[in-house]
């Protein structure tokens, strides 16, 4: 947590933007404001701050030249420094990280960005000593995805695919938290579709540890480290012997790790500029990868939601209200293609008797299970309703008279065939109408509808328990 005692230098020679940046850091640190280049390096000498933000331009001296002198001298060589540009420059701001600048910011400032920056540097300085020009293009270029691109996932993607290309390794991968068992692929170098796969975590102890630990997990061989003991026999088919795994942390909360594998030993042990550039990365990926997380939740949620709108909540088959949407669909399709369209409709015989003797709980019971046993005899392409009360239509795209038959007969002989609990031998039965469309027999849907109740009904004053198709 950062203290309000954490002192900022501040220099830039547009004062509007110099009180505005002073506001924002005023809320968490003792912003001070400093009027040029040569001011700064005497107050830097004077006060030894925990940070500096400077523009790059100055009036004498430049922001790179400063940034210069305070990292060649000794005293002030570890005070974080982060320039600040109107426009984003690459050789400009590389010239800037390479005289020791520890970071940069673009104009308009952003407070989230700049509190969130102020803080990392705050938490890790010295973090960008060891890499090299190419780390530090492949940083900046990350720093723009991040805040051009709104899509998280295709920011997840371009992170892992840049740095497999930069440190040439054979996977790196990006995976989020699902539960205290699971995790979930959100971008792998070796996937370019949406991978979303579902990794148990007892199969990968270094991930495990990495969540546990909150720390880098370096494995220099997997043939041999300990850790990898318990999943040997899994990892011959895998092409690469080294990893590295980072946990990516959000809110003092570990939401997903970053992942590499190498084909080749680490003999050494892992290079200070890959662990570095590593932790950069995580860091960077944090956001986009809360958002994948947001984002994959409010799918997820409204897809429920949409679900439950059109299925019925004690049967869980569509609802009125959808049969007649696919109804519509599946009629305009069927004339389309000149392809048979089939309806079912039963209703459950004497359901009245059911509730009166053995109480509405039992008859919620009764609806429930054949609703299952619909369920467990169509076809996925099939549409199966609770019309209204003890009704039921079952909708059967491409499908002929006589196979709709067969449908109906088996449903009606698997609910005469079930057994309720509570209910003792009580035998439930249906009656049942089947109609079909097939070529231009009928006008439109709602006849098909008509046609198909008229039946139910026949089945009805013929005794019920039957089906009666209806032509």
């Amino acid at each position: 947590m950062s203290l309000p005692s954490n002192k900022i230098l501040i220099s830039e020679p547009d004062k509007l933007v110099c009180r505005n940046l002073s506001y924002i850091l005023s809320v968490r640190y003792t912003a001070i404001e400093v009027d040029c280049g040569e001011a700064l390096i005497e107050k830097v000498a004077e006060l030894t701050p925990d940070l500096v933000i400077m523009d790059i331009e100055q009036s004498g001296i430049s922001g790179i030249e400063v940034c210069r002198k305070l990292k060649q001298t000794e005293r002030t060589k570890r005070i974080p420094v982060i320039l600040i540009t109107s426009h984003i420059n690459r050789e400009e701001i590389v010239c800037g990280l390479q005289a020791g600048a520890d970071d940069y910011l673009t104009k308009p400032l952003i407070p989230a960005e700049v509190l969130a920056r102020v803080d990392a540097h705050l938490r890790y300085p010295d973090f960008y000593a060891d890499l090299e020009r190419d780390d530090l293009q492949m940083l900046l270029g990350l720093y723009d995805t991040v805040f051009a691109l709104r899509n998280p996932m295709k920011i997840l993607q371009m992170i892992v695919d840049r740095l497999a290309e930069l440190l040439d390794v054979e996977r790196c991968s990006i995976v989020s938290v699902a539960s205290n068992v699971e995790m979930i692929v959100k971008a792998s170098s070796h996937l370019h579709e949406n991978p979303e796969i579902r990794l148990d975590l007892d199969r990968y102890p270094e991930i495990r540890k990495a969540l546990e630990t909150r720390s880098a997990v370096v494995v220099d061989d997997v043939g041999s480290d300990p850790l990898m003991e318990s999943v040997q026999p899994s990892l011959s088919s895998l092409n690469f012997k080294s990893m590295l795994v980072v946990p990516i942390i959000k809110k003092e909360s570990v939401i997903g790790t970053l992942f590499l594998g190498t084909a080749t030993t680490l003999q050494k042990g892992i290079s200070e500029r890959v662990f570095k550039l590593c932790h950069l990365v995580a860091n960077i990926s944090a956001n986009a990868l809360e958002n994948a997380i947001l984002f994959e939740s409010i799918r997820t949620a409204k897809e429920f939601f949409e679900e439950m709108a059109i299925r019925d909540g004690l049967t869980r088959l569509y609802n009125h209200r959808h049969f007649y949407d696919r109804l519509g669909k599946e009629f305009a399709r069927a004339k389309r293609y000149r392809e048979p369209l089939s309806l079912i409709f039963f209703d459950i015989d004497d359901f009245k008797n059911v509730n009166d003797l053995y109480g509405h709980i039992h008859g919620d019971e009764v609806l429930k299970v054949i609703g299952q046993r619909v369920l467990d005899l169509i076809r996925a392409s099939d549409i199966a309703v609770r019309y209204g009360g003890e009704e039921f239509a079952i909708l059967l795209p491409s499908t002929d008279a006589e196979g709709a038959l067969s449908l109906a007969e088996r449903v009606s002989a698997a609910i005469s065939e079930s057994r309720f609990n509570g209910l003792g031998d009580l035998q439930v039965t249906v009656s049942t109408g089947v109609a079909t469309y097939v070529g231009d027999n009928l006008a439109g849907a709602n006849e098909l509808v008509e046609i198909v109740d008229r039946g139910m009904y026949s089945a009805k004053s013929q005794g019920k328990n039957r089906v009666v198709v209806v032509s």
